[in-house]
């Protein structure tokens, strides 16, 4: 077994040991691809959701120096036709780009090391083959095909990590006053010549890439347009292959006695195609394992990204994060980014980054991005504040102070802080109705959804109430009911709050409940507010 070539099973191996949780139905879906068009395959997720683990597991299958049968018996790989026709039957190229650009020493000569490395392992497989002078490595691979038949399988892990850790200009070592491609170029390139070239379908029977992302493009077209890629934003058949289902995750909770609604606040929240509830693994695993919930993500690369980000100075991209952490949705338009990091070049740019570092999740059908959950909100809200930005930081003082205001009854400072809110945001909607007031008041409460759960439009059976703000478990404070009016009084909103019985829908959530009425004057510019208790008898 080879560091590069037929690796063997055991990585697969170690995974399959603890409480694995059966992913394998990916396993069809490349198989079916094997010999075909669509035989090279891009599988992008955000960081920590089970992509290189899904590479072992391929690894693995594929890997004909091993047998892996008692690795996959009584998983879903097993029971599909195809499981027995390809089991064990390529040599596999693995190659994980990290481990490359790991390594200072090798970092101006990365491309060509990488080559080097695989060759040199590929010739002491296959002695006999005879190889041309300065062969590349798809020389090399094109030798051994038409001197044994021989055919692969390759698959690369973090395939974009040089993508995202050398700077767009930085050039090979060689003459500095020759002008070289830079070593993204020369990466590229390398894939093209494997992948793009007479002899690829021959030589490889499949490719499975894995990266935060996409495939770069070059203008319009991708350079590797040969691929099917799969992607945070389009998954394709790949949605539930990667990172856990909501049915996944019910069965790990009911194993360990842990809360499902804990996990669901936590690590829910990825739509990822037509599947609404994917968790992230890694965290869904380590609260499993510390038997407590928090936040599992580190401060790495994708983090200092997202500082940068948020601190461009793109029209409406503050104004939209603050949405966002209140838990309002906003559009994107994720056809023009280039899929490279460095070339961003407005908001949705910006936004479509974030999707692809998991920082945002994206509804396809409505085209729509949001923060996913708490440990993503916790991990935005520290990088927020490690940035020389303080208009969030203010916010959520000021979103603290109100709530405190609220539950105090304290009408007046609740108007007030509403009034500055109102000046605060105008940027973010036109402010001419109820609904416009509700977004407002959502971005003034950002700070409560560390305590509540917070609904707009609540159903309660004789209309809905524009806002219900329902304590979590463990928080000993009052629901809040909100009605919001524009143009009349705040008493007209506390009388419609009565009228239609919205505390009684709620009665079952909480004891005491707070009634608040808000209005806005449209002459005066000014809100007012009215607080009323009911206490549970």
């Amino acid at each position: 077994m080879g560091t590069y070539i037929n690796k063997g099973n055991n990585a697969f191996r170690n995974i399959v040991r603890q409480a694995y949780v059966d992913k394998t139905s990916l396993i069809p879906l490349i198989n079916a691809t094997i010999d075909t068009e669509s035989r090279y395959s891009c599988v992008t997720r955000c960081r920590r959701f089970g992509k290189s683990m899904a590479a072992k597991m391929l690894c693995a299958y594929y890997d004909k120096s091993c047998s892996s049968r008692e690795l996959f018996r009584g998983l879903k790989a097993e029971q599909d036709s195809s499981f027995e026709t390809y089991l064990n039957q390529y040599s596999v190229l693995y190659l994980d780009v990290t481990s490359f650009t790991a390594r200072p020493e090798l970092r101006r000569n990365i491309v060509w090391a990488m080559q080097d490395k695989i060759i040199c392992e590929l010739k002491e497989a296959f002695p006999d083959v005879k190889y041309r002078e300065n062969s590349d490595l798809m020389d090399v691979l094109s030798a051994i095909y038409h001197g044994t038949g021989e055919r692969f399988f390759f698959i690369i892990d973090e395939w974009d990590a040089i993508c995202r850790e050398f700077p767009e200009r930085q050039k090979m070592k060689g003459d500095p006053d020759t002008v070289a491609p830079t070593i993204l170029d020369e990466y590229v390139m390398l894939l093209r010549r494997l992948f793009k070239t007479q002899d690829s379908d021959e030589i490889f029977a499949g490719a499975y890439l894995t990266g935060i992302l996409p495939i770069k493009k070059y203008n319009t077209e991708s350079a590797l347009n040969n691929f099917r890629e799969y992607s945070m934003i389009y998954p394709g058949s790949m949605a539930t292959s990667l990172g856990f289902t909501h049915e996944e995750v019910e069965k790990l909770c009911e194993k360990h006695g842990m809360d499902i609604q804990d996990m669901e606040r936590w690590y829910d929240g990825y739509r990822i195609g037509e599947a609404s509830h994917i968790f992230n693994p890694y965290s869904v695993m380590r609260a499993i394992e510390d038997r407590r919930f928090r936040s599992f993500w580190t401060t790495t690369g994708a983090y200092d990204s997202v500082i940068t980000y948020i601190q461009m100075n793109f029209e409406g991209l503050k104004d939209d994060i603050i949405r966002m952490l209140a838990g309002e949705r906003v559009y994107v338009n994720t056809s023009k980014f280039q899929n490279d990091m460095r070339i961003v070049r407005s908001k949705n740019d910006v936004l479509t980054v974030l999707i692809h570092l998991g920082y945002l999740a994206y509804d396809e059908d409505k085209r729509q991005c949001y923060v996913p959950n708490k440990e993503v909100a916790d991990e935005f809200l520290n990088a927020v504040e490690d940035t020389s930005w303080t208009r969030l930081v203010d916010a959520i003082t000021a979103s603290q102070n109100l709530l405190e205001s609220t539950i105090a009854g304290n009408e007046q400072a609740v108007a007030r802080a509403i009034d500055v809110a109102h000046d605060e945001h105008t940027s973010i909607l036109s402010y001419n109705d109820e609904n416009s007031l509700a977004c407002v008041l959502t971005v003034a409460y950002i700070w409560a959804r560390n305590e509540y759960i917070i609904h707009r439009e609540y159903a309660t059976g004789k209309g809905y109430a524009d806002l219900v703000m329902i304590p979590r478990r463990n928080v000993a404070k009052p629901a809040l009911v909100i009605e919001l009016k524009f143009n009349h009084t705040a008493d007209t909103a506390i009388d419609q709050i009565k009228r239609k019985e919205y505390p009684a829908k709620i009665a079952e959530y909480t004891g005491d409940l707070l009634l608040v009425g808000i209005n806005y004057d449209k002459e005066t510019k000014q809100h007012a507010c009215k607080i009323e208790r009911m206490v549970k008898a």
